[in-house]
């Protein structure tokens, strides 16, 4: 839309940047009959409505006043739009005064009134109960649709109904999702993985293949990345910098073994691989090479636990953000989360598209092929190594960007013996471990590396978690694994929450932000069942209604932004609650089927930020509106 008139502009502009709940059917509907805009608000108003001092200020006629003479490319104020008998619209750009004779013909038509049946719009952001925590839902349904046991999913970049899976053995599949109830499972050939990489990692218990990271711009350059471990003793190229170092006052000859390992005998290992020359185009690719392109990074751990290994791309800055542990040993003997010349129990940010020459790799002292974001915080905060965006982590298990708020970036940190957490991850944060596990102070048993006081610190306290006896009085939990923020159109009571699980996979939990962008959540454990047309039968634990999960060991999200659950016993997905009798009064006529990726385009390149651009197309922004995309 290209609206020369200023004034009109912002009033348009007030329209397409209202804040709601776009499962709030009644902001759009009078009676059970769509509307194409909100209905905007008119002098109508009663006098006892909540609504009523805007009465005055009639927004309807308003927008008359303002845009009537305005031309605008495919009005959403078209009759035709409203399926009655109008002017068709045969031009690009069109005025009001082109389809209605008067105000009142484009009022009774567009104005509105607030009732029970609907709530009017007039120009401000819509606020219902803001005040009031919304209830928790009444439960989570899922279904099964793979059998496969997985540690990480990636969407496939180009926005269609595909996504990566990855075994932490070492192999990546590439799997076509099936359409929310059609009753498909995953399409997924075991015997054809899109990559083998089980020759160079390392898989153990605590060790695997941690991670995968698809380049944004995979569809064009073919460029994904693997975070692994790798044993220096059976393989040549396992390679890498000890973390026990004089630079963070350790020395690895008196650590001694740890299950049997040297320090540093098994390294930390994040690589890049491409899908280039397998295929025409990247998009199109069915498999990659085994062989790596370029070693971004190999790090050297002290004891065999704690060492992360999730990467991911930052949705706004394009960097790859990479997840690592303190290193292991109870308690984080050398302290190595508060150090901050030890990329242990940090997450360190990286830039993969500018890679220096190898003499600027050892000037900088790096630890791989990468350079650093010129807006990384040891600009500021010079004791930080440069890779470093945050630290005082213990093992962050599962981070993930909010895909409406991408400056949310949450992280499940797992904890030692008492609380569980979820952090909002700010640049320089400091998350407190180890002079805090969670809120809770902390003790550690043992202190080579030194200590840190309380007083010598602001940490950042968690947003949500729970306490081990919160799970299992008597057995405890294992840790806390990491979820997504529900974005889906499939439940729409779980619209807006933060989804977050225990290994055990005997418990979910589901936050809300209360208010929005105050950073401050209430979280609900949830009950959650199989539905019974599942596609593949799930099984329950004895005794119990739960299903068999076994153990959850991350979640996935695909380009609908439907949410997965990566589990030891198969692949779940959230689906409607129907299925599981859980009743969601916000479920008939919203949890239609999103529509379907099946454009090679990603969905964030077909839509344009309306609070950003006044260039816009209106009939895509009616559909934003609506929630439909």
């Amino acid at each position: 839309m290209n609206i020369s008139d200023s004034r009109c502009a912002s009033v348009m502009k007030s329209i397409l940047c209202a804040r709601c709940d776009p499962f709030s059917a009644e902001l759009f509907t009078t009676g059970s009959t769509p509307r194409p805009v909100p209905i905007l608000c008119n002098s109508t108003v009663s006098a006892n409505s909540s609504q009523s001092s805007q009465a005055a200020n009639n927004f309807c006629f308003n927008v008359w006043d303002t845009c009537q003479n305005v031309s605008f490319m495919k009005s959403p104020f078209a009759p035709s739009l409203k399926s009655q008998v109008g002017l068709p619209v045969n031009s690009n750009f069109s005025k009001l005064t082109d389809f209605w004779q008067s105000k009142t013909d484009f009022c009774n038509a567009f104005g509105g009134a607030s009732s029970t049946a609907s709530v009017c719009f007039d120009g401000q952001p819509v606020t219902l109960n803001n005040t009031e925590i919304p209830s928790p839902p009444l439960g989570l349904c899922l279904e099964k649709i793979g059998n496969g046991s997985y540690l990480s999913m990636a969407a496939h970049p180009d926005g269609s109904n595909r996504a990566f899976f990855a075994s932490q053995q070492g192999k990546i599949w590439l799997a076509t999702i099936p359409d929310q109830g059609s009753g498909g499972t995953l399409g997924l050939d075991e015997s054809n993985p899109f990559v083998d990489l089980t020759d160079e990692v390392y898989f153990d218990t605590q060790f695997g293949m941690m991670g995968i990271a698809f380049h944004p711009n995979f569809a064009q350059n073919g460029r994904f990345f693997a975070s692994f471990n790798c044993d220096k003793a059976k393989w040549s190229g396992c390679t890498g910098r000890c973390s026990c170092n004089s630079d963070v006052n350790c020395d690895p000859s008196k650590l001694g073994t740890d299950n049997g390992a040297q320090p540093c005998q098994y390294q930390s290992v994040v690589a890049e691989y491409t899908a280039n020359g397998t295929s025409s185009q990247p998009s199109s690719a069915t498999s990659a090479k085994p062989t790596e392109v370029r070693r971004i990074f190999t790090m050297g751990l002290p004891f065999t636990s704690h060492h992360g290994g999730q990467i991911l791309f930052g949705p706004a800055d394009g960097y790859l953000y990479f997840m690592m542990g303190d290193g292991g040993g109870t308690g984080d003997p050398y302290n190595f989360s508060q150090n901050k010349k030890s990329l242990l129990g940090k997450i360190m940010r990286l830039d993969v598209d500018n890679i220096p020459s190898a003499a600027e790799i050892a000037k900088l002292n790096l630890w791989g092929n990468y350079s650093i974001p010129k807006d990384n915080p040891y600009e500021e905060d010079t004791g930080l190594q440069p890779e470093i965006w945050a630290y005082g982590l213990r093992n962050p298990w599962r981070c993930s960007f909010d895909s409406e708020r991408p400056s949310y970036f949450m992280c499940a940190d797992v904890g030692q013996d008492q609380y569980e957490e979820v952090d909002i991850i700010t640049k320089d944060g400091n998350y407190g471990w180890r002079v805090y596990e969670g809120p809770l102070p902390y003790t550690p048993p043992y202190s080579p590396g030194g200590n840190t006081t309380p007083s010598s610190i602001s940490p950042i306290f968690p947003v949500m978690g729970y306490t081990h006896s919160d799970v299992n009085q008597k057995e405890g939990s294992a840790s806390i694994t990491g979820g997504y923020f529900y974005r889906s159109m499939t439940d729409p009571c779980m619209y807006g929450r933060y989804l977050y699980a225990d290994l055990y996979a005997t418990a979910l939990w589901a936050g809300i932000e209360n208010p929005v962008d105050s950073g401050n959540f209430n979280s609900s454990r949830i009950p959650f069942s199989c539905a019974a047309d599942s596609p593949l039968q799930c099984s329950s634990l004895p005794g119990s209604s739960l299903p068999a999960l076994s153990y959850i060991y991350s979640f996935g999200e695909d380009n609908r932004k439907d949410i997965y659950l990566l589990a030891s016993s198969g692949v779940y997905r959230v689906v409607r609650p129907s299925r599981c009798n859980y009743t969601c009064s916000k479920e008939n006529g919203t949890s239609l089927a999103s529509p379907s990726p099946s454009s090679p385009k990603s969905h964030a390149s077909q839509l344009i930020d309306p609070c950003n651009n006044v260039v816009l197309l209106f009939s895509s922004l009616l559909l934003l509106l609506l929630g439909f995309v």
